[in-house]
Order: C-alpha cells, then sequence, then structure tokens
C-alpha cells in the first residue's frame, strides 16, 4: 500500500503534503473545537435556532434539487437528441445563468416584482390594475427555491447534455423502434441512464446552495450560513459560530456520502468498446416550437430579463455609481481573482502531477483531500481558517515586535488569509481540470522524454505542461469566475476598506439601493459570461 517514494519525487511529495496540510486544518479546527470548545449562546440556539434552520435549509435543498433535476435535464434531453429552431445559440446560452450569482439575482427579482417595479408601475399607469402586494411577494422561501432553481440548474444541465452527447444511441434507438414516445423514453430510459451525471450535478447544486449568504440574508430566510454570520458577528461568539459550521459540516459529509450511495447502487454499461453519440430528430411543425419556446421561456427567466432589467438600472445611476473608487473594486476583484486562479492551478498541478506519477495510498489520499475544500461552504472555511491565523498571529507576537513591528493581528487582517481561504475552496475545480488533462496523455510522452536523456523537471516544463494547456486554462477560467462571484469568503475575510465587485454590490443591495448595485452586478455578469463563453467553445474544439 506504502511504496518509498523515489528521491526526484521528493520535492513534489512534500509540496503536496504542504497543501494538504493547508486544506485539512481549518476543517480539522472546527470538528475539534466543536467538541472541546464552551460557547455562551449554544444552548440557546440548540433551542430556540437550530430546528428553525434545519427546517429552512432542509425545504430549500429538497425543491431546489428536484426543479433543478426537472429543469436541467429536459433542456439537456431537448438540445441532445432533437434539432429545432436556433438549438446551437441555447447549446451554450442556457450555461449563461451561472455567470448571474444567486444574490444579485434575487434582488434584480426582486426590483422587477415589487410596487415600484416595471410589472406593477405598468399594470397601474396603462391599464389601472393595482394588484395584491402578496401576489408578487419573492422575499420568502418558495421565491429563494425559484432563484436558486433558475440560476443553478446550469450544473445539471451540462453534466448531463455532456453525458448524453457522448453515450451510445443504442438503448434510445431500441425503445424508438419498440414503439415508445418521446415521454417514456425520457422516464424510462434517459432519466435512469444519466442517473450519475445527475446525482453529479445536483450535489453541486445542493453545495452552492449550502454555501449562498447573499440571497438568503437578503430574502430573510434563516439558514445556517446567515446563522454563522449573524452568532459571529452579531452576538460576537465565535465559538457558537464554529459549532453551527461543525453541524453544516455533518450536513455537507452527509450529502457526500448520500451521493456515493446513490452513485453506486446501479451502474448502466454500454455493451461495446465505442460509444456512438445521439442522432438528433429534427422537429417540424408545433414540436419545433414547443422546443424552442421552452428554451427560450428558460433563458429569459434565467438569464435575459435580469440582465435586461440590470442594464436599465446602470443606466439610471451610472455618472453617480462610476468613479475612481469604484474603480479599484475592478482592480481589486481582478487581482484576486487572478492571484487565487494563478495559485490554484499551480497547487492542482503539484498534486496531480505527484499523484499521476507516484501511484500510491499517499498520493490518492492527497487527491481526494483537494476536493474537500469545494464541498464545505465558504463560511464555514472562513471560521476554520480565521482560528488558525488568529492563533498563529499571538504566537508570532514575539517576532513582530523583534522586527519593530507593533504586535498586531497582521496575518489575520492581510490579503494572505484571503487568498488562501479561495485556495482552499476551489482547489477543487483547478485538480478536476488538470487530472483529467493528465489522465488523457497519459504517461507514454513523459516515458519517451525520459528515454531520450530529459530529466524529469525538464520533461515536466518542456512536455507535460505544453500538451495540457488547454485544461490548465479552463481551469483557470473556471476558478476565475468562481472567485469573481465569491461572497461569504471574501464578506468575511476581506481587509479593511477592500471591497471588489460582488461585496459592493451585496452592499448596495443591502442597503436597498438596488440600483446603485446594477453597475458592479452587471460588471460580473459581463465579464463571466464572456469567459463562460471562451470556455465553452475551448471544450467544443478540444479533441475527444
Amino acid at each position: 500500500m506504502f511504496r518509498k517514494i523515489p528521491g526526484y519525487l521528493n520535492i513534489w511529495s512534500l509540496l503536496s503534503l504542504i497543501i494538504v496540510i493547508l486544506i485539512l486544518l481549518p476543517n480539522l479546527t472546527i470538528l475539534i473545537n466543536f467538541f472541546t470548545e464552551k460557547a455562551e449562546n449554544w444552548a440557546h440556539i440548540q433551542e430556540f435556532i437550530l430546528p428553525d434552520l434545519l427546517k429552512n435549509t432542509g425545504l430549500i435543498m429538497l425543491f431546489t434539487g428536484l426543479f433543478a433535476i426537472l429543469v436541467g435535464t429536459s433542456l439537456a434531453w431537448l438540445v441532445s437528441a432533437y434539432d429545432f429552431p436556433m438549438k446551437k445559440f441555447f447549446k451554450w446560452a442556457l450555461i449563461l445563468p451561472l455567470a448571474i450569482p444567486p444574490f444579485i439575482a434575487g434582488y434584480t427579482y426582486n426590483g422587477i416584482l415589487d410596487y415600484t417595479g416595471v410589472i406593477q408601475t405598468t399594470l397601474r399607469n396603462n391599464w389601472d390594475i393595482t394588484v395584491n402586494q402578496s401576489y408578487f411577494n419573492i422575499l420568502n422561501l418558495p421565491g429563494a427555491v425559484f432563484i436558486f432553481t433558475m440560476f443553478l440548474f446550469p450544473y445539471v444541465y451540462t453534466i448531463t447534455r455532456a453525458f448524453l452527447a457522448h453515450q451510445s444511441a443504442s438503448l434510445v434507438e431500441n425503445a424508438r423502434l419498440l414503439g415508445r414516445n418521446s415521454w417514456e423514453i425520457y422516464f424510462k430510459v434517459v432519466l435512469p441512464i444519466s442517473r450519475g451525471a445527475i446525482v453529479g450535478g445536483v450535489s453541486l447544486v445542493l453545495l452552492e446552495v449550502l454555501n449562498d449568504y447573499g440571497l438568503v440574508q437578503y430574502f430573510g430566510v434563516p439558514t445556517f450560513s446567515t446563522a454563522i454570520f449573524q452568532t459571529w458577528f452579531g452576538m460576537n461568539d465565535l465559538n457558537s459560530a464554529i459549532k453551527l459550521a461543525a453541524t453544516l459540516m455533518f450536513i455537507v459529509f452527509a450529502i457526500l456520502i448520500l451521493e456515493k450511495v446513490m452513485r453506486g447502487r446501479k451502474k448502466y454499461s454500454s455493451t461495446t468498446a465505442k460509444s456512438r453519440p445521439l442522432k438528433p430528430i429534427k422537429l417540424k411543425g408545433s414540436k419545433a416550437w414547443i422546443a424552442f419556446s421552452y428554451c427560450l421561456l428558460i433563458f429569459m427567466l434565467a438569464f435575459l430579463i435580469p440582465f435586461i432589467q440590470m442594464i436599465d438600472w446602470m443606466f439610471l445611476t451610472y455618472e453617480k455609481i462610476a468613479s475612481p473608487e469604484f474603480t479599484s473594486l475592478i482592480s481589486n476583484s481582478v487581482l484576486v481573482s487572478f492571484i487565487g486562479a494563478a495559485l490554484v492551478m499551480v497547487f492542482a498541478v503539484i498534486i496531480a502531477n505527484f499523484a499521476r506519477m507516484h501511484q500510491s495510498f499517499i498520493s490518492k489520499s492527497a487527491a481526494r483531500v483537494t476536493i474537500l475544500g469545494y464541498s464545505i461552504p465558504g463560511a464555514v472555511i472562513a471560521v476554520g481558517i480565521s482560528t488558525i491565523f488568529i492563533d498563529l498571529d499571538k504566537w508570532l507576537f514575539a517576532f513582530y515586535e523583534a522586527v519593530g513591528m507593533e504586535p498586531s493581528l497582521f496575518l489575520s487582517t492581510s490579503l494572505f488569509i484571503l487568498i488562501s481561504a479561495y485556495i482552499i475552496r476551489f482547489l477543487a475545480i483547478g485538480y478536476n481540470s488538470v487530472e483529467a488533462g493528465f489522465d488523457k496523455i497519459g504517461n507514454k510522452y513523459t516515458e519517451a522524454s525520459r528515454m531520450l536523456g530529459l530529466n524529469l523537471t525538464k520533461t515536466f516544463f518542456k512536455v507535460d505542461l505544453r500538451m495540457i494547456k488547454v485544461p490548465l486554462i479552463s481551469g483557470f477560467i473556471l476558478v476565475f469566475i468562481d472567485i469573481l462571484k465569491e461572497l461569504p469568503l471574501t464578506l468575511i475575510l476581506r481587509p479593511f476598506n477592500f471591497d471588489t465587485l460582488a461585496t459592493k454590490a451585496y452592499q448596495y443591495a443591502s442597503d436597498e439601493q438596488i440600483h446603485e448595485a446594477s453597475l458592479a452586478s452587471i460588471l460580473i455578469v459581463v465579464i463571466s459570461g464572456i469567459a463562460i463563453y471562451i470556455f465553452h467553445q475551448v471544450l467544443e474544439k478540444e479533441p475527444n
């Protein structure tokens, strides 16, 4: 099980070990403190607050998961199995909702639907119709489920579509030959064989729901993320916040275990070595327009309507908001996103290369640990890493005095802690991209280079890195987008007077300055949308 690591791999193993410790420490700190630290408000939280947190979080996850499966799989099936007007556009455009963070979508829809919004204003001014406000109230749990579903379903859509696009068409074609209609094929064939892809996609949706803070806080729906913030900063009780974070970690672990169980019960495989993709059927007449209308409706609800509304608000407030201070928001966002994404990819390459070159229990464990960060909500990571860095600063007080610095929480209030948290949170995304690239090229080129006399280091830089250029670019883009949109980590760990586009948009929305929040939101959406389009084009052109 444990094989001796060759000398030329010692540096890779050492770096991998350091990265693994960096990821594990915050989570272990939370779990240890859950059982050891006393918290003055914990008894009150357990009795009066925790039941509501469990209820609200459970209901949001349940209904968001169900609706995301319904919307994501139906769109993936339509795009994969049929031809209809504007299919090529919808194929990538249905990924664009991921460019809009849920909290931005939430305040935008609330602005559209409230008393002074475009819908009610039009009804009053043009038709003299006054409606019951409760019909348009979205600031509740069902409203949160709607927003989460519309702006997170692309996780299910993209993974399921990728599976169907490369899956053997024999099962679907045989079902058609046996006289099954489209609905029967979808429910009895497509959903069962896509089970693994659907579970993978909906797991990402649920993890994003657990990570969210901005939407549920703005909608006034108590969840674990809002409770952690309130306990830590409102009650000034870090130990109770740690216990809430640990409770949320247990829920996450339960979700991951359930995912493994659901994936493992049934497996579907092709009877031939080569799989043939589905051949789309051209829809005609009313069926073609029904498919087109369904895709258009979802695209409008999940991207076009909120995007157009944000543009309208931006023109109303552009002169007021655009300033040198706002320029610093852009530079701050790009700076932390670029540095964070670059370091994530460097660490991902180190661990992936070590796992590839030395197949052992140690390397496999290191690879598994990288996934842990993305599974843990940002608020939980923030609690854990803050605890570690505060203790580290206290330990370094003597060193600060020795170098002439005033003893302070230097590391805990710097960009260093924020970048470290980004690395822990998003390393899994970079690692998955790099691992996929290494799996595709295998070891034959590395072995050939070694036989020609190049050492491991030269081979790595001159051969391996160049051959995984596309996965590196794709991983960097994905991590960059996620850091650009990240809110809970940035809100908690950013240095004093350091704002990003995401935090500024949230602050404006929280202060009921929804129009003023539009410019920062537009920039996030535009940058993310361009990056998503580039990512899609890169993957489409990459050879299989």
